[in-house]
C-alpha cells in the first residue's frame, strides 16, 4: 500500500501537493482539513481518504472523521489522532490510546513540524507530517509518502514547499 500523509491543511489543498501525492493509493490526514467538510471531500474526491479531525475542526466533520483512528494497513496496526506529541512528551489523552492499542506506527498533527522518530519504549514508530497549509508559524508546508507492505514501513519521502 502506498501511503500519502498530510494534516494540518487549514482549509488548502493545492496543485503542487496534489502533483506529490498523485501516485499513491490512499491519503492519512491527521487533522485540522479547516473549511470544513469542503476540503475533506475534495481530498475524499482525489484519492481515498482517512482522516481524524483536529482542534481547530467543526463538528460536522467530526461526524466523518472521529478524533482518533485505530486501523490495520498491510499488517501495521496504527493509531491516529490530532494532538499527539513524541516519546517522552506524549499529549495525556494521546498517551492513553497509545497504550489502549499498542499501534506499530502512531500517526499526530497539531504542531505543524515534521518529524518521524521511532520511540524504542514502546517498539512504535511516531510520525509528524507538519503542515501542508499556509496558516500557522511554519515556514516550509510538509507532507510524506510511504509504502508499508507485510508489517514494514519503507521508502519514506518527504515534500516541502515553501509557504
Amino acid at each position: 500500500m502506498y501511503i500519502g500523509l498530510i494534516s494540518d491543511t487549514h482549509g488548502v489543498f493545492d496543485a503542487r501537493f496534489k502533483e506529490f501525492l498523485a501516485p499513491v493509493d490512499q491519503i492519512w490526514h491527521a487533522g485540522d482539513f479547516g473549511g470544513g467538510m469542503d476540503l475533506a471531500e475534495e481530498i475524499a474526491r482525489f484519492k481515498p481518504l482517512t482522516g481524524v479531525a483536529g482542534n481547530c475542526d467543526n463538528h460536522d466533520l467530526r461526524f466523518i472523521h472521529p478524533l482518533h483512528r485505530f486501523f490495520e494497513c498491510e499488517g501495521m496496526k496504527i493509531l491516529m489522532t490530532h494532538i499527539g506529541g513524541y516519546p517522552g512528551r506524549y499529549d495525556a489523552r494521546a498517551l492513553k490510546l497509545i497504550n489502549e492499542y499498542r499501534p506499530d506506527i502512531f500517526v499526530c498533527g497539531h504542531s505543524h513540524i515534521l518529524k518521524v522518530v521511532r520511540d524504542p519504549k514502546r517498539n512504535m514508530l511516531v510520525i509528524n507530517p507538519g503542515a501542508a497549509g499556509i496558516q500557522g508559524f511554519h515556514i516550509v508546508r510538509t507532507a510524506l509518502r510511504f509504502h508499508i507492505d507485510n508489517g514494514n514501513i519503507h521508502d519514506m519521502e518527504v515534500f516541502e514547499l515553501d509557504r
